[in-house]
């Protein structure tokens, strides 16, 4: 078979898109191992609303941590709920729909989990506890953590949250003194 100009070009295009695949491809924050376990269906809401109702579920969840503590049996972490945007938590803490709190059995420092450090949570459902949150009690729904995702603290890499920027007037990013000619 002779390749012409167009069906050679097509060749290296199919080519780069075999060879650039896996590259695009995203990695899940849920091992395959826990996907046909997952319950899809259900929302934070209905599992804040009634925690014992879905006890034995796996669900996905994500927000921030707002405490880490270091139990005699494991380490319990509350978490402020964001939703997710994919499987990412999102930034705006208004959207929140309340907390839980999700326990994880083996050794985890709580240090290595500060505040505001962002979570998504592949967890099983096991009812509720009532903590104090500050002059009152909270049900918070738990979750026994089967997954736990940290994603990356931005301000540590000096980047910032991704809100719009600032707008800067005139022709340069500023208001600089600089007199002279575009380089």
């Amino acid at each position: 078979m002779v390749l012409t100009g167009k069906t050679m070009g097509l060749a290296v295009v199919v080519g780069a898109l075999i060879a650039l695949s896996p590259a695009c491809t995203s990695t899940s924050t849920v091992p395959s191992s826990l996907q046909a376990q997952i319950d899809k269906s259900l929302t934070f809401v209905q599992i804040r609303e009634s925690p014992d109702a879905y006890r034995g579920h796996t669900v996905v969840l994500g927000g921030e941590v707002l405490v880490a503590r270091r139990l005699k049996d494991g380490t319990r972490i509350e978490i402020l709920q964001l939703p997710l945007e994919g499987q990412e938590p999102g930034w705006d803490r208004t959207k929140s729909q309340g907390r839980f709190v999700a326990f994880q059995k083996e050794f985890l420092d709580p240090a290595t989990l500060p505040y505001g450090t962002r979570v998504t949570i592949v967890g099983e459902v096991t009812g509720v506890v009532t903590l104090p949150l500050d002059e009152t009690e909270y049900a918070y729904p738990t979750l026994e953590i089967k997954n736990l995702k940290v994603w990356p603290d931005l301000s540590a890499q000096g980047q910032s949250a991704p809100y719009p920027a600032p707008y800067y007037w005139g022709p340069y990013w500023g208001r600089g003194y600089w007199y002279g000619p575009y380089w």
